[in-house]
């Protein structure tokens, strides 16, 4: 009898140990889809197969979305992914029905120079921001409203627009000599904004304001290297941000990656908890998703290590890291490796799972307040 109980026992804790590590193994196999739903990724492709490896970063990673651009700035060559619209309305689809959740997924579309959808593949015309303000509001209705449609119809369901940069310095090289700004008023720039919001919310695709806190004022591009605004930033750069919180259609806000030690004197604002957690957080109250912009700009390559921008934006309160793979390198891996970086930061305690868990309920209630058929 007594070698019977034994055995008995023996079975148990056998039975508990392989129960407990079921259950590690489950929670592992969460903390990495959580992971994964916070970045936001580019590929190249106008289609898909099975050696694409934004196949499996949907499938078997789960990531949170897909960002799509027309040129591929490593190889400087065209398609990446759009060569018509039929084209593009298939690749979404395809995308789409990839993801066990839904995906997002996101272009730069804010008209004019920042316009992926452009004429030479079947689209229509669109202005640049500072163009339509100058029809005045009609214009700006008119095109807020012809993009959202058209970003419908193709099956996007996030814009990276409107950019509420307010035009202080008219000669910043990648806003205001661009005309992307609506206007040296902010509150100019709020009225506008707020219509692009609702038109583009009205059809299920989400909204994105950028670059927070501000990068009109600056006299150089975030793209090429560090832009300092500490001396040149004005306090109405936070006005279209603060409005348009408190109006509460606001879902979704980019950082930019400029410094200001008005705000931190040692990290730019994407690497900044005073400025994301700080200031659009706790000050301004915005309880939606926190992106960055692209990872593989120079303001982050030339000064920043991969790991330790990558830590820092996630510590500092950014929701999805924006990994465009348009940088100065393609990357087909960058989704395990980033997968892995993360899970080791929260495995060592660097980066806790509560933070982790709150970014991907972020961005999966952003996803659950978008139609179905997107």
């Amino acid at each position: 009898m007594k070698k019977i109980l034994l055995s008995f026992f023996a079975l148990l804790l056998i039975a508990g140990c392989g129960g407990a590590q079921n259950r590690e193994e489950a929670v592992d196999k969460e903390l990495r889809r959580d992971i994964a739903q916070m970045l936001m990724v580019g590929f190249r492709g106008t289609t898909l197969d099975d050696d694409n490896h934004i196949v499996r970063d949907i499938r078997d990673y789960g990531i949170g979305g897909v960002i799509l651009f027309e040129y591929d700035v490593p190889s400087k060559s065209r398609p990446r992914n759009i060569s018509s619209r039929e084209q593009l309305r298939q690749l979404c689809g395809e995308l789409q029905g990839l993801s066990e959740e839904t995906l997002l997924i996101g272009i730069d579309q804010e008209g004019g120079r920042v316009t992926r959808l452009k004429q030479e593949y079947g689209f229509p015309y669109f202005a640049s921001p500072q163009k339509m303000a100058e029809g005045g509001e009609d214009s700006v209705e008119y095109y807020a409203r012809l993009t959202a449609e058209t970003l419908e119809g193709l099956g996007i369901n996030v814009d990276f627009a409107p950019c509420v940069d307010v035009n202080v310095n008219p000669d910043c090289p990648i806003i205001g000599k661009l005309g992307r700004s609506f206007s040296s008023d902010a509150e100019v720039v709020r009225d506008h904004a707020m219509t692009w919001v609702f038109e583009l919310q009205e059809r299920g695709v989400a909204a994105c304001l950028k670059h927070f806190p501000g990068h009109g004022s600056s006299s150089s591009d975030t793209h090429l290297g560090v832009a300092d605004v500490s001396d040149s930033w004005q306090e109405s750069e936070l006005f279209p941000y603060s409005n348009l919180i408190d109006w509460g259609g606001v879902k979704m806000i980019m950082t930019t990656h400029v410094f200001n030690a008005r705000f931190d004197s040692v990290w730019p604002a994407t690497l900044s908890h005073a400025t994301l957690t700080g200031l659009l957080r706790d000050s301004l109250h915005f309880n939606g998703v926190i992106i960055t912009d692209d990872m593989a700009m120079g303001a982050m390559t030339q000064r920043y290590g991969y790991e330790e921008m990558i830590f820092k934006a996630i510590e500092a309160g950014a929701d999805m890291l924006c990994l465009s793979n348009n940088g100065a390198e393609y990357d087909a891996d960058i989704v395990p490796r980033t997968v892995d970086l993360i899970y080791s930061m929260v495995k060592d305690g660097r980066l806790s799972r509560k933070r982790i868990r709150e970014s991907a309920e972020r961005v999966r209630f952003l996803k659950g307040g978008m139609k179905a058929d997107n």
